[in-house]
Order: structure tokens, then C-alpha cells, then sequence
């Protein structure tokens, strides 16, 4: 059981753009994906009670969101990173666990990761994060930096999707598929 504390908020700018982004997608009919809440019990509350300053989580999450694009199932959390390096440590055993077996259902697993002091944020696909976390578990780097990146995977924004992560998504699907076929 986790503690809960105010740097339990890093990344909540990010999850507001995309929160956005899904309700876009959802307007438009192009994807259904919603934030999934982490279940916390509350210890402390500030003195008018409007905000909890202490709590424990439940139980593990498994991933910030879920849903479906076209039909197809998608799960993805959502990483901030002031620095070039992102720490593995920021990605849970559950979590590598739930996105495996995710796509091992037919889905697609990956990560949204803004490097804020770089102003750019990009789709890491899980097959990208599962050699990193391979790496990690054999003795290598408990990170991966910016250079590492496929940066074709880069998400721009497009009119009112601040975070647009279906083109990078669709680029996913594409290399997927000719991985299949050859």
C-alpha cells in the first residue's frame, strides 16, 4: 500500500491536455478513452475539507487510461520527465505486467511521455518500453534518455487535440503490421 502525497500530482498538467484531447476524440467519434481514477483512502484533509493532503492508494493502479480507438482496445499512462533521462523506476512491475497482458489480448500498450524542460512530448510503444525494462531487469540502465527514443513517434498538437496521439498511434498499427507479414 502507497503513500499518497502532493507529488502525487506530477503529471496532472499533461493528464489535463489529454483529458482534453479525449473529449475531442469522443465528440468526434474517433475514440472512447477514459482516466482511470486510482482508488485512495483519505487521512488527511486541508482545515475546509475541499482537498486531501494525506492518503494511502487501495490497491495498484494499472494504467492512467483505457479505452477504445476504431475498435481497437488501447491502454496508456501518461510520464513526465523535466530531464533528458527518464527513470524506469517512474514504470511499475504491475503496471510492464498489465500492458503485456493487455497486448497479448489483441490491444495496443504505450506511454505518453512529455520531456517538459524540451517542450515536446512523445508515444512510446510498449515494445519500446519492455526492451528498456528487459535492459533494467538484466543489469543494464535503470533509465532511458531522449536520444533513445524513436522521435517519428513525436505528438503534435492539431487544432483543439493539444496532445494527438492517434497519428502516432495509427504509425504504431502500421509498423505492426509489416512486422506481421514479415
Amino acid at each position: 500500500m502507497g503513500t499518497w502525497k502532493s507529488r502525487g500530482l506530477r503529471g496532472s498538467r499533461l493528464e489535463e491536455l489529454i483529458n482534453r484531447t479525449n473529449e475531442i476524440y469522443l465528440e468526434k467519434h474517433l475514440a472512447v478513452v477514459q482516466k482511470i481514477p486510482t482508488p485512495i483512502t483519505p487521512i488527511n484533509m486541508n482545515p475546509d475539507h475541499t482537498q486531501i493532503t494525506l492518503a494511502y492508494f487501495n490497491q495498484k493502479s494499472t494504467v492512467d487510461y483505457i479505452g477504445v480507438v476504431q475498435g481497437i482496445p488501447v491502454c496508456f499512462d501518461a510520464k513526465e520527465c523535466a530531464q533528458k533521462s527518464f527513470p524506469l523506476a517512474n514504470v511499475h512491475p504491475h503496471q510492464i505486467r498489465f500492458m503485456s497482458d493487455f497486448e497479448s489480448q489483441g490491444g495496443i500498450s504505450f506511454i505518453i511521455l512529455a520531456f517538459t524542460g524540451l517542450n515536446e512530448t512523445y508515444y512510446v510503444p510498449f515494445r519500446d518500453i519492455l526492451t528498456f525494462w528487459n535492459r533494467m531487469q538484466d543489469g543494464g540502465k535503470k533509465s532511458f534518455n531522449y536520444e533513445e527514443i524513436d522521435h517519428s513517434y513525436q505528438i503534435r498538437s492539431h487544432k483543439e487535440m493539444l496532445v494527438h496521439y492517434l497519428e502516432p498511434l495509427q504509425r504504431d498499427l502500421d509498423e505492426r503490421a509489416v512486422l506481421k507479414d514479415g
